[in-house]
């Protein structure tokens, strides 16, 4: 009986190791098969085609095509990208020290860093770019320009420029540095017992950053508290985000696993470092533009029942992606795995996996959603991003303020003002007085800033529903009482929404003068999230109410 149990076990098993080598030559014909239809197609489109056609071009096209219907994270880099990877991963590269855009087909200014090679030669936001080594750059994209301007550390790029309001062209002579952005740009005390984190990425060397600037705060005797801004923080190296996470949490804890479909990409990340303070309560702020490596450290915080979570849901993006060489000096950024933070869950809000029909993706749907516990025991959920402890609205601009800033008439308005201003006082203290807004709205005069509110768009929407079903004669007379009572009036709509525009030209005038650090300060002003946090943070009986299992 024994002989015969192990005869059955070993034909099971010649038969499951046959599957399997089936399985791959399957795999590997289906590979090779496409892989020979590609070449053929791609050498007849190049012989045959009536126009000429640019063969790195075509391929390009079809590259990014075949990894667009993966995910957005999966991507091709050409030799001329690699510099963008480097950025990516170490926030730092050659250059001047500046952004730019494209508007109207010229190159401009958008903000020069703060102790950069272009900050320190006096250029401003809003000059104009009109020449690059004595090269026109007419016709070219901000991308192109962007290629030009960058280069190795201690060379020397020429601008020829026009700066708004002033009739003669400048030259500025530059030395290209090696360009570090600072994941930390702005870190204070927000009131005598409150210190205040500004994190803006996930590059190299952001946990010491975020440690730094905690061990400063922790220097003020008053400190009892402390917020760590994550909001419209995109991501970037997991094992930054453990080491942010470290500050605050002991060593030799489990932060984040990942899980693929590769045994190498299953890994758990612990923490390794000491960390700076395990007490002192923290507040998280999020929005919904806090992905990736920003819901590990949110997500993390708030399973283990270090902090509290403040704001809104996280984005929710739990996919890890690996960086690999290819042919040529090329390299792609693929999807390897799912990561998975302490409670367990993993916070993959889209599912690229099984797409709709008309190729769109969906959320993962609530029937899928899983329970899952914090340390404490407080039930916490899958599959949507990051939910907040204390719940807050999104800021959600006018019609009007969304016009004035897609049309750049904020940005040019402040570009004046820094020119006719020489100084203003401190970011944290600047007001754009009523003269001043009279001065703005006299600009507008002759700028075109048309809009639809979200009202004449619903009707408008209502209209063409009424013809399509073929009753707008009869509510005709209607509709067109209606239209004419929620005709927007511009002068109207700037002194209605006089607060809201106010603010956006005092943060974008103090970016002038006093760079990232003003942008915050001036931000901070009126931040309603940055209150709340204050609020809980200053009430302990609620704080640890919050981080309590309700029964």
């Amino acid at each position: 009986m024994f002989k015969r149990y192990k005869k059955t076990l070993l034909t099971i098993a010649i038969a499951a190791s046959s599957l399997g080598t089936m399985a791959f030559v399957d795999d590997f014909f289906e590979i090779s098969k496409n892989l020979d239809i590609f070449s053929a197609l791609y050498r007849e489109v190049n012989a045959n085609y009536v126009d000429e056609i640019e063969p790195a071009k075509l391929m390009r096209t079809g590259i990014d095509a075949m990894l667009k219907s993966l995910d957005p994270y999966t991507n091709f880099y050409s030799e001329s990208e690699i510099e963008d990877v480097k950025f990516m991963t170490t926030g730092q590269y050659g250059g001047i020290g500046a952004t730019i855009m494209q508007r109207k087909g010229d190159i401009i200014i958008n903000e020069p860093y703060e102790g950069s090679p272009a900050q320190t030669a006096g250029l401003r936001a809003g000059d104009i770019i009109l020449a690059v080594d004595g090269k026109s750059v007419k016709g070219k994209s901000s991308g192109d320009i962007t290629t030009f301007l960058k280069g190795q550390p201690n060379t020397i790029v020429n601008l020829t420029l026009m700066r708004p309001g002033e009739k003669a062209e400048f030259q500025k002579a530059l030395t290209r540095q090696e360009i570090k952005i600072k994941n930390v740009p702005y870190s204070s005390m927000l009131n005598e017992h409150i210190g205040y984190i500004k994190l803006t990425g996930f590059t190299q060397n952001a946990g010491n950053e975020v440690k730094d600037a905690l061990t400063e705060l922790k220097k003020n005797v008053n400190i009892k508290a402390v917020i760590l801004d994550l909001r419209g923080n995109p991501g970037g190296l997991l094992n930054e985000a453990v080491n942010v996470t470290n500050v605050f949490v002991d060593r030799g804890q489990l932060i984040v696993t990942t899980k693929g479909k590769v045994s190498d990409n299953n890994r758990s990340y612990k923490t390794v470092n000491t960390p700076v303070d395990l007490t002192i309560p923290v507040a998280v702020l999020t929005n919904s533009q806090s992905a990736s490596a920003s819901e590990i450290v949110s997500g993390a915080i708030q399973d283990l029942d270090r902090g509290v979570v403040v704001g809104q849901r996280t984005f929710g993006k739990g996919l890890v992606q690996n960086t690999r060489p290819l042919a040529f000096n090329t390299q792609m950024k693929i999807t390897v795995a799912k990561y998975y933070i302490p409670s367990g869950r993993c916070i993959q809000a889209l599912d690229y996996t099984h797409r709709n029909p008309d190729g769109s993706v969906g959320k993962i749907p609530d029937s899928l959603i899983k329970e899952f516990k914090t340390a404490n025991g407080r039930k916490v959920y899958d599959g949507g991003g990051v939910s907040p402890d204390f719940a807050t609205e999104q800021n959600s601009l006018s019609s009007i303020a969304q016009s004035l800033l897609a049309k750049g008439l904020i940005f040019d308005y402040a570009t004046l003002y820094r020119n006719k201003n020489a100084t203003i006082s401190p970011a944290k203290d600047f007001k754009f007085s009523d003269n001043d807004f009279s001065d703005f709205v006299k600009f507008l005069s002759d700028k075109d800033y048309d809009y639809v509110t979200a009202s004449e768009k619903t009707l408008e929407d209502y209209k063409n529903a009424a013809v399509k079903e073929k009753y707008f004669d009869a509510i005709k007379p209607d509709y067109e009482k209606l239209k004419s009572s929620l005709k927007h009036d511009k002068q109207s709509d700037l002194m209605k929404f006089k607060d809201e525009i106010t603010a956006l030209l005092e943060n974008e005038i103090a970016v002038r003068y006093y760079y990232q650090k003003g942008k915050v300060e001036s931000v901070l002003k009126r931040d309603k999230d940055v209150k709340k946090a204050i609020e809980v943070l200053s009430n302990t009986s609620q704080y640890n109410s919050a981080l309590a299992v309700k029964n």
